[in-house]
Parts: C-alpha cells; structure tokens; sequence
C-alpha cells in the first residue's frame, strides 16, 4: 500500500521551495482508497511468498525448560477484512488494519526433560490490528521521502492444530507454542513495515524527474514545497518548468498562484498552469525549434519556383527573369504567447518569412522580407501517458517588412503563402507535437479514462488510475 502512495506522491528532486508552482497534483480520497486495495492485494501476495526465519528458544515449564523450534514457516492465507486509509491534516497518512487474519504452516519440534515430540501444524492467527503513521517530509537536498513515524500492533486468538505421535500431550505443547508466535508477531510487524519503508524511500532518492521531452527540451518535475495534506486530500505543488536541453537557467516569467477547485470524483488531478507552458515556449523558442526552411526538395504539393512568385508580383519577375527555385525561411522574431481561456488554448506566434531564389551555384539571393503575426489553437489528449498537441491555424496577418524586388502589393501573396504554411508548417508542427509530452512518471501506473478540460489560467487533467502488479 506505501509504495503505490508514494509513487502517487512523486517524490522529486530539489527545487526552489514555496515559490508558486508550474504544476499541481492531487490525490484524492478516492486515489487513496485504490492504493490501500492495490496495496493490501501486494502485501498479501508478498507474505505469502516470504521466507520467515526460524523461531526457538525456551520457555519456563516448572524447575525446568521446554525448549522449542519452529521452522518452515510459510503463510498459506491472508485476510484484511477492515483495512482504512486516511488523511491526517497536516501530518500524513493513516493507515489502519483491523480483524486481520493469517493462516501459517510450520514444523514444531519441542522437547523437555520428561519428553519430546514434533510435527507438522497449522496456526490461525484472528483479530490481528495495526495502526501506522507515515509522514511525508522533505529531506535537506529538496527531495520527499516517507518515513513511519508511528506503528503498533496487537494480535487477539491463536489457534493452532498440531499432528504428532504424542496426541495426549499436545494441549500442553500448544500453550508453549502460542507464546513465541505472539511475541513474533507484535515484536516484528512494525520492523518489517519500517523496512519495507526505508526500501521504499530509498527507491524514492533515485527517482529522477528531470525527464527529457525530446532533444530540444526538458521538464522538471521536482517538488516545490512540503506537500500539503488536507482531510479529503494531499497536494503536491510541482516545480512545472520546461527548460532547453542541458540549459536550466530560470525562465523569464514568475508563476501566479492558482487553486484547483474542489472535486473529489477522480482518482488524480494534475493541473498544468500557464506558466508552466510559456516556458515550454520559451524554451523551445530559445532552442530554435520555431525556425523552419521550406525549400523545392521539401514542399510536398507543389515546386516553389521565382517562376510561380513571379507570375503572382511583376516585380519579382522582373526581378528574376531565369526561374530559380526559392527557398523560404520562417523563424519567430518573439517567444510565442501562451493564452488559456475557457475551452480555449490559443498560441500567438510572431514572425518572418524571407524569401530567397537559389541560384544554380547552390548560393542563395534574398527577394523580399515579411512579417507575420499568426494565431493558433491547440487541441490536447492524452495517449500513452503523454499529453499529445495538434495545431491549427485560425488567422494570419502579412506585412511587408524589407524588399529587393521593389514594393509590392502583399495581399497579392497572401493565399499562396497561407496555402503553404497550411500544408507544410502545420503539417511539420504537428508531426512534432504527436511525439508527445511526458507527464509524471509514476511507476507501473495508467492513466484510466482521463479527461482534459481548459479553463483561465490552467490544464486541468482528471483520471483515475490502475496499477500493473
């Protein structure tokens, strides 16, 4: 049950602590209650295949000893009919295991100075209760971790049926057998949960959450503060910053504080802020991947020729009166804005087209310059654990920034070049955003039918989950 928490904690790396954040996670009641049965299901398949160590010592049986040893033990069935998770405001997580059961074999031998016997038996172990309290603090380099600090253990009943020769004595080995397997139980329950813990947590020091999104760029995923737990459910607020590839000098833009409303139906919230996808535009505008060169070999519907241009403006053809092919060189002049709106995520992109004629020696002429204001939408999905974009146009704006062809009418141009930035940049884009945008790494867990809604200021992505034993 812990290691599926802690994985929906996403203990990270360090970052700057209470700054706002890119990105906020929630776990919800719900989410909680999903862990403790996966939890509860993985305990019980692990004590069902652990190994224990055998058990033998001595007990005091009048002016003597009755010295025991029990071995093979091996639990055969396990039952947690009142297991409960909980929040503590504040503090951490409460988990509460209550009437559980456990059916064990083993091997007995005992023997006094009187007597000895041993066999094969079977314990029943009833009204076994455990109560653990862990804590999820922030360690000196920034990283979560979690850490039991509070367990206690009782057991009620024992039974158990032995198989022996000696039949009339086994009531009386019984009462020494009880004894040691108690003691076991309640001496080594919260042991063996700290450990479990600690092995846990130390899997949590070695996450890494600088995740590369592609050559270009990297998000960092790591905790920005203390997660806040509430009754109904834990926050995590999450450094949410894109940087370029290998270059994590801060962003020029300062998060602004945003609140995920209170819903409680799903699983997991993560909401991706504003901000948290302006410097994904910074850094992709600062890793060059808004520059595109659009060339003869590379235009897919049609050769863009001097010829072509010059049968739209004159004074390209008088220009250039051998056709040439022409190369186009779009870049943006700005780093992208990025707006989100009710249902809306808009993209506004400034920039320049240079048109060059390629000449037969391979070396290039510069036509004429543009500028061009373009707005775009984003429509999002999820798909294989990553937030998928396709990018469509909605309007374009042209002005003529420089010319060597003299002055021209640039409306007279506008229906080609849209017609080729609608078949070949958005198209290329798009081919781009379909590789994917990774979103927290959580270990062997799926998103379950996750639904994306755009409201002011922030991505809201809420889903259940399922984890993959």
């Amino acid at each position: 049950m812990v290691k599926i928490c802690s994985l929906l904690l996403l203990s990270l790396l360090s970052g700057q602590l209470n700054a706002n954040p890119g990105l906020k996670v929630r776990i919800t009641q719900k989410g909680l209650e999903y862990a403790k049965e996966v939890g509860m299901e993985i305990l019980k398949q692990n004590m069902e295949k652990e190994h224990f160590p055998d058990l033998s010592g001595y007990e005091k049986f009048g002016l003597g000893n009755v010295k025991y040893n029990i071995s093979r033990i091996h639990v055969t069935a396990v039952e947690f009919p009142g297991a409960s998770i909980s929040l503590i405001p504040g503090t951490g997580i409460r988990l509460v295991i209550g009437n559980a059961s456990l059916t064990i074999d083993m091997n007995w031998n005992i023997r006094t100075w009187m007597f000895k016997d041993s066999g094969r038996s079977t314990v029943y172990i009833s009204k076994v209760f455990v109560t653990a309290i862990f804590s999820i603090p922030l360690d000196n380099t920034g990283h979560t971790s979690i850490s039991l600090t509070s367990c206690r253990t009782t057991s009620g009943d024992i039974d158990i049926k032995l198989s022996g020769k000696s039949g009339f004595l086994h009531n009386f080995f019984i009462k020494y057998l009880k004894k040691p397997i108690h003691r076991s139980l309640v001496t080594n329950s919260c042991p063996n949960i700290r450990s479990g813990i600690q092995l846990i947590d130390e899997d949590l020091q070695s996450l890494n959450v600088l995740m590369p999104i592609d050559d270009l760029a990297e998000v960092d995923y790591s905790l920005n503060s203390l997660p806040a737990v509430f009754r109904p459910f834990i926050d995590l607020n999450l450094k949410g910053i894109v940087y370029p590839a290998g270059n994590y000098i801060g962003p020029p833009y300062v998060a602004a504080p945003f609140t995920i409303p209170d819903q409680s139906d799903s699983m997991l919230y993560l909401a991706f802020s504003e901000y948290f996808f302006q410097t994904s535009s910074f850094a992709y505008y600062t890793a060059g991947a808004f520059n595109i060169t659009v060339t003869e070999e590379t235009c897919s519907y049609f050769n863009i020729s001097t010829e072509i241009f010059g049968s739209i403006i004159p004074e390209v053809a008088k220009y250039s009166v051998t056709p040439y092919p022409v190369m186009l060189k779009l870049m943006a002049t700005e780093i992208p804005i990025i707006s989100l709106e009710q249902d809306s995520f808009t993209v506004e992109i400034q920039g320049s087209m240079e048109v060059f004629a390629v000449l037969p020696d391979s070396t290039t002429q510069s036509l004429f310059t543009m500028n061009i204001a373009a707005n775009t939408s984003i429509a999002l999905n999820i798909f294989d654990q990553k937030l998928i974009g396709s990018l469509c146009l909605n309007r374009l704006q042209f002005s003529l920034a420089h010319s060597n062809v003299g002055f021209f009418e640039i409306s007279l141009l506008e229906n080609i070049l849209s017609y080729i930035l609608q078949t070949e940049v958005i198209p290329s884009a798009n081919a781009k955003l379909s590789k994917g945008f990774p979103l927290p790494n959580l270990a062997n867990v799926t998103l379950m039918r996750p639904h994306i809604t755009i409201v002011q200021g922030y991505m809201l992505i809420s889903t259940d989950i399922h984890y993959k034993y």
